[in-house]
């Protein structure tokens, strides 16, 4: 197969492309990506001299260069990752989310309809989405286990079913995307796929998302904003986890269908905080708690879920996936990666990576 993965310069995308490109030497695997602030080649040096891949330079809005992509590689699989996913920067900015994520989606989906032209033999579309799409969950019981992330916090959980009720532009426009997708499957017969996924954590995450950047922020002993009083609870769940799930769905879910990814893993944001407080500090020699003093609450964000667990049991039960990663190992693996690469940290952090893009591609 001829596989285009979008977004593939960006967190969860490096992981999902390096995963193809290792374990299918007998796939191309053409990484599409606009780089953005959050799209870094440098995600991708492991792998960029393979002979199975290729980067195209590309934005997913710009509907000719699209199909012209697809024409030129004789694409047979998308795997569509490209999305603007920070709520903070949905609130100040929703038409940047709209255009990418639901325009950006649909030009995706005409280019495949008109390249493919109904024949689909051998072709899949796979659109990743949210948990963010399905609103909030109640907290049945707000004091939780007796463990920091014993939970579990309320009864409920969000299943394939649970209908959509997104709160913020980013899960509103993530929502619109996966309707769209949903409807070309059911007005042209394109087979699609989708999956809605909870909070990834690991290695290459930007450094805007609460991991990477109270990681950043223990080590430089910086304060760590905290929204509200720290009570939201988030299902939490390794990337390379999320990856392996991507590429069994991909190959081997049933077209049509939605598969819900998430690590039965729910933790209230200050306890995860005071975990990372912890393994940062022990990782770098300092005391018990030393930086607990960092913590800093601020005034909570506008329209903010207080809690998003994922019911994954279908995809366990049709396809055989489950985490392979206790959470306290997910989390050292994750804490040691980004004390030993802080040359990339600091690359991202100045800016200087986005310098290098723009130069590079300022005649193209």
């Amino acid at each position: 197969m001829n596989i285009m993965i979008t977004g593939g310069a960006g967190f969860i995308g490096n992981h999902v492309v390096r995963l193809f490109v290792n374990k299918y030497p007998q796939h191309r695997i053409v990484c599409a990506d606009k780089l953005t602030y959050a799209g870094n080649l440098a995600n991708l040096a492991d792998v960029e001299h393979r002979e199975n891949y290729c980067f195209e330079h590309v934005d997913i809005c710009d509907f000719d260069s699209i199909v012209a992509l697809m024409r030129k590689h004789n694409i047979d699989g998308i795997i569509h990752l490209a999305a603007e996913s920070h709520v903070d920067r949905s609130i100040k900015d929703p038409f940047t989310f709209a255009q990418t994520n639901v325009m950006g989606t649909l030009s995706l989906l005409q280019a495949a309809n008109m390249c493919w032209q109904g024949n689909y033999e051998g072709k899949r579309f796979y659109h990743i989405s949210t948990d963010e799409v399905y609103g909030a969950l109640q907290m049945d019981n707000p004091q939780g286990g007796n463990e920091p992330g014993g939970g579990p916090w309320g009864t409920a959980f969000f299943t394939e079913q649970t209908p959509y009720h997104p709160h913020s532009p980013y899960s509103a426009a993530k929502a619109s995307s996966d309707h769209f997708v949903r409807a070309f499957h059911d007005t042209y017969g394109m087979p699609t796929l989708i999956s809605n996924c909870s909070n990834n954590y690991g290695p290459y995450q930007f450094p805007e998302k609460l991991i990477p950047l109270f990681i950043n922020n223990i080590r430089h002993r910086r304060p760590l904003p905290v929204y509200g009083k720290g009570e939201n609870v988030r299902d939490w769940l390794f990337v390379e986890d999320h990856a392996r799930a991507i590429d069994l769905i991909f190959h081997e879910g049933r077209v049509g269908d939605t598969y819900n990814i998430g690590g039965f893993n729910e933790w209230k944001n200050i306890d995860l905080i005071k975990v990372l407080i912890r393994t940062v500090d022990r990782l770098l020699g300092r005391a018990d708690g030393e930086d607990d003093n960092l913590i800093t609450f601020v005034t909570d964000r506008a329209g903010h879920d207080m809690r998003y667990a994922i019911d994954s049991r279908k995809l366990k039960t049709e396809l055989g996936w489950q985490p392979s990663l206790q959470f306290e190992e997910g989390i050292e693996r994750t804490v040691k990666w980004y004390l030993e690469n802080q040359a990339w940290m600091d690359n991202i952090t100045s800016g200087e990576y986005m310098k290098y893009y723009q130069e590079m591609y300022a005649n193209r």
